[in-house]
Formats: structure tokens, sequence, C-alpha cells
């Protein structure tokens, strides 16, 4: 029998951490938090665990679900038919979630959509997505000031009972060893020189190289969250955990965004340190902004996703309405693009999210070359580092983030990646030098806890 999803309003808080924590430990919690809701793009916060179902691809692209319902294997397909099985009574609401799937993919799930050499090591166990189906959500809209409840009446019942109990006490988390590179400056110089070799020879124009560091670590990673939350909040961060497995995004890049059919992607290219004095970060963001090579940069991207947006987008609907704008976070700034369209009648997001995956600001130009000899250069795979968070609701609105600035848990350790394009007029010195700088104060963050 379909249900009939209502919408309640409760209480407006701040943030949604305090409310998070007594959900933190049911089934399939998750956290799509706006934790910078001041930045573009950051309105939302999403809080939901429970999931009617949850879908995994596993490491070799395969479809597993836990619950017996006939899905495809093409992984893809699987979830947009996970989706369609959601059986609710919508109500008329502009809210951007009601019910859906919400979860990860993987950098790693481009393999199901692109032949790839097989050259890079395993190194986590996380599967290359999860998602959960969701028939409720606790919303918080920080330009409104508002929050709700969008839940069946049974689910209601529960939720409130979730709600009421007192946060469980975790174990104290800390880093047990500072955090190890997997590759020296020299590595990486060869790496980047390699990549140079392969623009001289016309192979590609922009790949995007990075590198991860690693540490161990005990206690709760939900408080390895809270400190890199106050160290560096970004309007697309995410928080969920299961198992000995967790991802921890403070990510300030939109992927894609669809609203009735209109199409956005906000692709990062370009950044500079913030300044330690007023004076030097004015100068910084002067520095940035004015930048040839970071601007060449960004548009090389833009050509690309305004390619990707044009399979499935409406003919003549892309649209670039804002080219290479700065936005300032905690400790970068960033040169920012809008590339914007109207998504085809036949076209559903899970289309739109495939055309485009993984997204072009992580991978370089053109994209299938670049992946292939990232697959090359980097010694492990990604994993959900440079994939997405985010959701796909039942009536078709998505936002999803591109997952730079994340960490992953795995079996007690943690993993961070730094990286950057690297194009024919970059310095080696300083692409290092940057691919530190985006990292270094999650790093310490979690080291200081």
């Amino acid at each position: 029998m379909t249900s009939k999803l209502v919408i309640a309003s409760l209480p407006y808080h701040a943030d949604p951490l305090e409310r998070f924590s007594r959900l933190r430990h049911r089934e399939g919690a998750v956290l799509l938090d706006s934790g910078r809701p001041e930045g573009p793009g950051g309105r939302y916060d999403i809080l939901t665990s429970d999931p009617l179902a949850t879908l995994e691809v596993d490491t070799n692209g395969k479809v597993h679900c836990d619950k017996d319902l006939c899905l495809p294997q093409e992984p893809f397909k699987a979830q947009q038919a996970l989706l369609e099985s959601l059986d609710v009574d919508l109500p008329d609401s502009d809210l951007p979630f009601l019910g859906g799937l919400i979860g990860y993919w993987s950098y790693d799930l481009g393999r199901v959509l692109e032949t790839l050499p097989d050259r890079t090591q395993v190194t986590t166990s996380l599967p290359w997505s999860r998602l959960g189906l969701y028939d409720w959500a606790l919303i918080q809209d920080h330009v409104r000031r508002e929050a709700w409840l969008v839940a069946t009446p049974e689910r209601r019942r529960q939720v409130d009972a979730w709600l009421a109990r007192t946060p469980l006490t975790l174990p104290a988390f800390s880093v047990t060893a500072p955090f190890r590179a997997e590759m020296d400056q020299a590595s990486y110089g060869e790496r980047f020189r390699s990549v140079q070799r392969y623009i001289q020879a016309g192979d590609c124009y922009q790949i995007n190289l990075a590198q991860r560091f690693s540490a161990p670590y005990q206690g709760d990673v939900w408080e390895g969250y809270l400190a890199l939350r106050r160290a560096t909040p970004t309007p697309f961060a995410g928080f969920m955990a299961w198992d000995d497995k967790a991802i921890l995004s403070l990510s300030p890049e939109r992927f894609l965004q669809t609203r009735q059919g209109q199409v956005e992607t906000r692709p990062i290219k370009g950044t500079r340190p913030r300044g330690k004095t007023p004076e030097e970060d004015a100068r910084l963001a002067t520095e940035l902004s004015t930048s040839t090579k970071d601007r060449a940069e960004n548009v090389m991207i833009v050509d690309l996703l305004r390619n990707d947006l044009g399979r499935v987008c409406r003919a003549g609907s892309v649209r670039v309405p804002q080219l290479c704008g700065l936005e300032s976070y905690a400790n970068v700034h960033h040169l920012v693009s809008v590339i914007t369209g109207e998504l085809k009648s036949s076209s559903s997001p899970v289309d739109l999210l495939a055309a485009a995956f993984p997204g072009g600001s992580i991978t370089g130009a053109p994209k299938v070359r670049a992946m292939q000899i990232i697959d090359e250069l980097e010694p492990s795979r990604r994993s959900a580092y440079c994939g997405s968070l985010g959701y796909i609701d039942r009536r078709g609105t998505m936002d999803t983030s591109i997952a730079i600035r994340t960490i992953i848990a795995d079996g007690g350790e943690l993993h961070v990646w730094g990286g950057g394009g690297v194009v024919s007029d970059s310095d080696e010195e300083e692409e290092y030098q940057e691919s530190l700088a985006k990292i270094a104060r999650l790093m310490d963050a979690l080291s200081d806890v």
C-alpha cells in the first residue's frame, strides 16, 4: 500500500550536529551538511537513517542489495530502478528531498563507464558506491531559517523517539601516529614530469595529479568530523559511517544539481592559500583572479563540462553564467565557474550523473585519456576521493558534491588526498606545495583532537 509523506515543521537549529549525534549509531545514518551556509550553494542540511534498502557496487563493479529486489546488474540502471521502487505519495513541496537515494559514488565507479588500465593498487575496502533508499529526512533551510521532518506517520513516531534519546557516549577519537605520505617530493616530481611529457606529446592538456597521506586512528570518527568542521566549514560537507568504514567530506565544490529540470555544475580550478594578514590575503586573492595560467586551467574544464552536460541537456541550453569567479574559504581562495543547462525530457538525473562522471575538474582533459594517465601515475586507487556525495530525490531533484577535502576511514586507518591540475606551464614546486596546502588544515585538525 502506498504511504503518504507528511511534512511537519520543527524548531530550526543553526547547525545539524546535535540532532545528528542522536542518529549517529542508527543503521545507514547519513548527514549532508552545509557547514558554511553563507557560501554559494550551502543552503540545506539533510539528515536521515534506517534506509528501506541499501545498494552497494563492489570493487569488481557488481551490484548488491540487502533486500530481495529485482535490480539490473549495470550499476547506474540498478540505482535508477531502486529509486523508482520507492512507493510513497509525495506532497506538493519545494523542499529538496522527499525520499530517494542518499550516499556516495566513488571515483573508481568510473571504471564501469570507461575502459581503464588496472595498474593502481587497491588500498581501501570501501565499495565503489553505497546508496540507501530513504523514505524520511530531517531538512534544515539556512536561508529561510526553518526546519522540517518529511516522513510517513509511522516513521514520524520512530524518528521522534530516536531524536528524544540521549546521544551515546563516544570512544575518544585520536590520530595515533603522524600522517605519512605515500610518495615523497622526489616521487611526486617524477610523476609531475611524466604529466608534462604527456602534455608535450599531445596526449592531454591537463591532468589532475593527487597524492595520498595516511595515519592510524582510534575512537569514533564522528568526533574527527566535528574537528574538521570547526577547522574548515564548507557548503557541501557530509558524513556517513558503517562497519569500520566512514567518509568525512568537507567539500567546497558542487558537482551536479538538478531542480525542475534545470542543471548546474560549479567546477573549481585555481587555488591560493589564505593570507596571514588582510593585506596578504587580498594580494593572494588578486593574484589568483588575474592569473592567466589558473584561468586557462579553469576554462579547459568548463569546456569539458559543457560537453558532458550537452550529452543529456536540451540542445542550445548549456550556458556559462559565471566564468572564473573568486570564492574564498577558510583555508584557500578558489576560482569557480558555473555551467547550467536544461535536462532533456528523456533524460533522468541518474543519466546526467553517468554522462558527467567522474567530474572533469578532478580528472583533466580530455577526460578518458586523463583518467588513463592518472591510473598509470598514482600509486593507489582514489576510492571515494574525487567521487561524489549527495542525493537523488524521487521527483528528479539531485544535488551532489565533488568529494575533495575528503577523508576515508577504513579498518583503523585514515586516508586523505591532495591534488591539483597540472598544465603545460605549471611549476613543479608550486603544484607540490598546492597539493599540501589544500589538506594541511584537515590533517592538523585531526591530529590536534
